[in-house]
């Protein structure tokens, strides 16, 4: 029953990405605005930001093999941050003085969840889903700036831990989500999470002038 459920997420998740990255909303057609300096600045304060966010539940978290899960994302999203931090040292941005920008409704949405179920949902599965989705995106308009460097940073490292961190998601969902409220919380969250990432892209879409920015 829980298996079937995740199948049915899955496929609600598939239905909002397709708002957030389908036609009109990422075209790289005439999409000149914007540079990899400016927008990898989005990617550093995601990363951490993600990374805090994940450190924030462990304490609270009673089940071992989320709390690892957790533990694990706090790691990966921390590299990460170090992975854009040295490519923005490249490009001679001063990664010392930056600061997060804030307030961030979703990672305020993400941090009032309190049970499991809630959190690996709104987490590891919503959250990173959004995160690969982008991401591929932002590669393609890289790819076509001339930017390699960023685009295999990206192949290389970020995007298959992105990948990951939905797919154990997934299977926590399968583990934890076995009755009907939990089911049930579970999708809220999960539309929650893209309802509030995409009007926040929205936004960030206009301030940057492109919709080709990454996500964490």
């Amino acid at each position: 029953m829980a298996n079937g459920f995740v199948q049915e997420l899955e496929a609600f998740e598939r239905e909002r990405l397709a708002l957030i990255t389908g036609a009109g909303q990422t075209s790289l057609e005439g999409d000149t605005a914007g540079d990899s300096k400016q927008l990898l600045q989005v990617a550093l304060g995601n990363e951490i930001s993600v990374s805090e966010l994940a450190a924030a539940w462990m304490p609270s978290t009673p089940e071992l093999d989320v709390k690892i899960a957790f533990a694990r994302q706090v790691g990966d999203e921390a590299g990460h941050f170090q992975l854009v931090a040295d490519r923005l040292r490249a490009l001679d941005f001063d990664v010392a003085g930056f600061r997060v920008p804030g307030p961030n409704p979703l990672f305020e949405y993400l941090r009032g969840l309190t049970t499991t179920v809630e959190r690996v949902a709104g987490g590891l599965f919503a959250l990173e889903s959004i995160a690969f989705a982008v991401n591929q995106n932002f590669m393609a308009w890289c790819a076509q700036r001339g930017d390699d460097e960023t685009v295999r940073i990206y192949r290389e490292y970020i995007q298959p831990d992105e990948l990951h961190h939905h797919e154990l998601g997934r299977d926590l969902l399968a583990i934890y989500a076995i009755d009907a409220a939990a089911q049930t919380r579970a999708r809220e969250v999960v539309g929650r999470v893209f309802e509030i990432a995409s009007a926040a892209r929205s936004q960030a879409a206009v301030r940057l002038g492109t919709a080709c920015f990454p996500g964490c």
